[in-house]
């Protein structure tokens, strides 16, 4: 079984809207889109390269809209985006829509069922990219396999976050970690069974 890896750069507070630039995602009257920039090095850009080797991705809707109207274009920066199969999380969005028949490789699902499906076929471990959304419902329903998250030293309060209350209890495992120049805390985590819980001291 093939795993659903999140790949997430984050704020301290959580906050996961618009790392790229200003215009990336407005929604919200978002203020702060391309928040990452300022912390950006060398040792970020090198864990960056490694994530965008070839793979298969599960898409929200925004997402995909805001991905398929700049990829297609600009493949030679990440190798593989555009011929790795994108699955768009959608109850709206129809394969036949032009936006999906655009950009090869893409194919809408409607279900959690669908996701418990895609995790079964045998293929690349498949990669979700921002999608708030859908990263959340995929944590509400224990079908996150890890975690890899940059996470940035700043606050930002308002915008969309990678948890809300719906996460539901789950340990994870500290795979590897690296701090880079600018202060990022670059982490992985997998799976690891339920919450334990006792008494400190005891």
């Amino acid at each position: 079984m093939r795993k659903i890896i999140v790949l997430s750069m984050i704020t301290l507070d959580g906050v996961m809207q618009a790392p790229g630039g200003p215009k990336e995602d407005t929604s919200g009257d978002f203020k702060y889109g391309g928040w990452v920039a300022p912390y950006a090095d060398e040792v970020y850009g090198k864990v960056v390269q490694e994530e965008l080797k070839p793979a298969d991705y599960l898409l929200g809707r925004k997402t995909f809209e805001i991905w398929a109207g700049y990829w297609p274009e600009h493949g030679d920066f990440w190798p593989g985006i555009n011929e790795g199969s994108k699955y768009v999380f959608s109850q709206s969005m129809k394969n036949t829509d032009p936006i999906v028949t655009g950009w090869k490789n893409s194919v809408i699902i409607k279900s959690l069922a669908d996701i418990q499906k895609l995790k079964k076929i045998k293929g690349s471990d498949v990669q979700v990219w921002g999608s708030s959304q859908l990263v959340q419902l995929l944590l509400k329903h224990d079908l996150v396999d890890e975690l890899r998250l940059k996470i940035h030293p700043l606050t930002l309060g308002d915008g969309k976050k990678l948890f809300d209350s719906g996460t539901i209890p789950a340990a994870f495992t500290l795979t590897e970690s690296i701090v880079t120049t600018t202060g990022v805390i670059i982490a992985s985590y997998k799976r690891a069974g339920k919450v334990k819980t006792g008494t400190v001291g005891e």
